[in-house]
């Protein structure tokens, strides 16, 4: 049976499964044999040695294993959220660990069970508690996958434990692991002393020791590495033959667009101008990616290309991931054409929230040329917009989209110049790597002006210190958000939310001040009346979800309070904080929450110690990986499920060595000898190699 045939056979036929069980394994996007043996673990526990609990360190992620001995469920009295209490018993000391909103579990714990958890360790109330700790009820006849060995953690989904997992993990590597056949060509895996296929799973899940498993992972990473740089390769040189647009400016029509506006544009402004301006003179279609920190200008770069394209009557998009962003943008081109720069320019602005009607007249002037610029959010690569000439497209925050929805915007034009613009920066090299079909720009400069943000972080606990701070800055005239991570109380998370928060400030904390509140299930007219209230200074504090993260502009909004910020992303709490320092004057970024792992202690560090968004994203790539860095969703990424360009440049490297070599030997993989590689791209990466034939 070939690796082929392992990815047409249903997980199903794997024995303890069947197909209640397979439904479940669905979740985990685990659907075939092949699927199954390329789940890999998160991450592993070394349960050869567990530490005692008399011998745990504080604030560090542990392993304990004892007996329960005693268990307590209860409601919190101040937040009415149930409580459920287990002490754990290894004779050495005792552990108590706390669960929030799970009563399920009582289920569970059973008194005289073994259990194993991993966790941050605290002390509170002179005794050592663990907070929802990952757990694992340990059975006699499991004990052989579950202790005295390197043991994998796998993710998982509601009816599906990690013992149940690794005891079918074996059984499928067991009973299919001779059929696997290795992809790698061999002289690579020879010249680089990898191992084969069959030992590199085996040891990816079940390692005898951590020689073996990092074995394993740099065998698989480099593998991951090499199709997917070669896919990027294909993709470059298959771009490169297209024909696009050639696009004429002359130097004095550069000079009108950079001496139109109020202030001077960076250097770094006006080098990216001049990069863009060289791509879109060329016949053969522009890729490239704009990267730069929160604040930095790109936005104004990007309207260049719609200049540019104006110029030479065609017609621009830009597609941004929010109403609230691509409203944003809207405004900001009309200022620009009220204001002349872009002379009498037509724009348009289109979203899911258009009435029929609204959207049959734009679609309509769209298609006949009357509209040069179009701007809104996924509407634009629906069916119902066709474009007379699109010969220049921007795709604004682009890890918010996947490859299909970027593909489908360059087809709405023949062959279009594409400018890509992120505000979650991280090195060079890692972008040359990673976007190797892209050109790219980058602006390393903040504009003048700018006043500096100062980013502090309080305990839960520390709220009313909080809430004083803010009134301080109320006082002097600034404007505030308040961020939070839900909408409304959960009964299965112990947070504080939007709405709930609202409420409270309204009639109690902050009733001398005006509050708003923004969220994702509010109607465009609801969110753009809002919005507009707070920019005309007519709403004092913001309470709002992470839909303020990306696009929103409000010079005298200079305080940011982010509650439970130990639930954001690193690069995420970064979005959020650019929001404020938009206008001249200091500001200042409260942060409120308490870490519950290393990792997240290591986040909310990072944040407090620099506003470099490149030190930022690199360390965020460092602690969560590419996978979600970048959203599994991208083209490439979801391919990447043990590789880390972060963590493992030097292999990513060689492996970039080796399928350079064999894209200049071979640019199309059209030889006889390469028909098998390119097979395994085509397998591998379908809606990327979409792109290649979509252009």
């Amino acid at each position: 049976m070939t690796m082929q045939k392992l990815n047409e056979v249903s997980v199903r036929f794997v024995k303890g499964v069947g197909p209640a069980k397979s439904r479940l394994f669905m979740n985990l996007g685990i659907e075939t044999i092949e699927d199954l043996l390329n789940f890999f673990p998160r991450r592993y526990e070394d349960r050869r040695h567990i530490t005692p609990i008399a011998q745990v360190q504080l604030g560090e992620g542990q392993t304990i294993m004892g007996t329960v001995i005693r268990k307590a469920s209860k409601k919190s009295w101040h937040t009415r959220k149930h409580v459920l209490d287990v002490i754990i018993d290894d004779k050495s000391g005792r552990m108590a660990c706390t669960w929030f909103n799970q009563p399920y579990l009582e289920h569970y714990f059973k008194t005289g069970k073994t259990v194993v958890c991993y966790g941050k360790v605290d002390m509170y109330k002179n005794h050592l508690q663990m907070v929802s700790p990952e757990y694992e009820i340990i059975e006699a006849e499991q004990e052989s996958l579950s202790l005295k060995r390197i043991v994998p953690i796998y993710p998982l989904t509601r009816g599906v434990t990690q013992r149940f997992l690794r005891k079918v993990i074996m059984s499928c590597i067991e009973d299919y692991q001779d059929s696997l056949e290795d992809e790698l060509p061999v002289p690579i895996r020879n010249k680089y002393r990898l191992y084969n296929i069959k030992r590199s799973i085996e040891n990816i899940h079940f390692p005898e020791n951590f020689e073996d498993q990092e074995n394993a992972l740099k065998r698989i990473s480099f593998e991951e590495f090499y199709f997917y740089q070669l896919s990027i390769l294909l993709r470059r040189v298959n771009l490169k033959q297209k024909t696009g647009c050639a696009h004429t400016l002359s130097d004095s029509q550069v000079l009108n667009f950079v001496h139109a506006f109020s202030f001077e544009l960076t250097s770094a402004q006006k080098r990216v101008i001049r990069e863009i301006r060289a791509d879109m003179a060329q016949p053969a279609p522009m890729l490239r990616l704009l990267q730069g920190d929160v604040g930095c200008g790109k936005t104004l770069v990007a309207f260049f290309g719609c200049y540019n394209a104006f110029i030479n009557k065609k017609q621009s998009a830009i597609m941004a991931p929010t109403e609230i962003l691509a409203s944003q943008h809207y405004q900001n081109v009309q200022q620009m054409i009220t204001s002349g720069v872009f002379g009498k320019m037509k724009v348009a602005f289109i979203s899911s929230g258009l009435s029929r009607t609204e959207k049959e007249t734009i679609h309509a002037q769209i298609h006949n040329g009357s509209i040069d610029i179009v701007i809104g959010t996924h509407a634009l690569i629906s069916e119902g917009v066709v474009f007379k000439d699109l010969s220049f497209a921007v795709i604004d925050e682009q890890h918010k989209f996947g490859v299909r929805q970027r593909s489908l915007l360059s087809q709405k034009g023949n062959n279009p110049d594409v400018l890509i613009m992120t505000a979650t920066p991280i090195p060079r090299t890692l972008y040359i790597s990673l976007y190797g079909d892209m050109d790219i720009s980058v602006i390393d400069e903040m504009p003048p002006g700018r006043g500096n943000i100062r980013t502090e972080l309080f305990r839960l606990e520390a709220q009313e210190q909080v809430y004083a701070r803010i009134k301080q800055e109320l006082k002097k005239g600034s404007q505030a958000y308040f961020v939070y991570p839900l909408i409304e109380e959960s009964d299965k998370l112990d947070l504080k939310a939007a709405m709930g928060m609202y409420a409270d400030f309204q009639k109690n904390i902050f009733k001398e001040y005006r509050v708003g509140l923004i969220h994702g299930r509010l109607s465009r007219e609801e969110t753009a009346d809002v919005m507009r209230r707070f920019k005309a200074q007519e709403i004092d504090i913001l309470v709002a979800t992470t839909v303020v993260e990306v696009g929103v502009d409000v010079p005298n909004a200079s305080v940011m309070v982010i509650e439970h910020a130990e639930r954001f992303g690193l690069s995420q709490l970064h979005q959020l904080r650019g929001r404020i320092g938009r206008g001249g004057k200091d500001s200042l970024c409260l942060l409120v929450g308490d870490a519950k792992s290393p990792e997240g202690s290591k986040r909310l560090d990072a944040i407090v110690s620099t506003n470099d968004g490149f030190k930022i994203a690199q360390q965020d790539l460092m602690l969560r990986g590419p996978g979600h860095f970048f959203g599994r969703h991208q083209h490439g990424f979801s391919e990447l499920k043990v590789a880390n360009p972060a963590t493992q440049l030097d292999l990513l490297a060689l492996a970039r060595k080796e399928a350079l070599a064999l894209s200049r030997s071979d640019p199309r993989l059209e030889k006889e000898t390469n028909q098998g590689i390119r097979e395994i791209i085509l397998k591998r990466y379908p809606e990327y190699l979409k792109m290649v034939q979509a252009g």
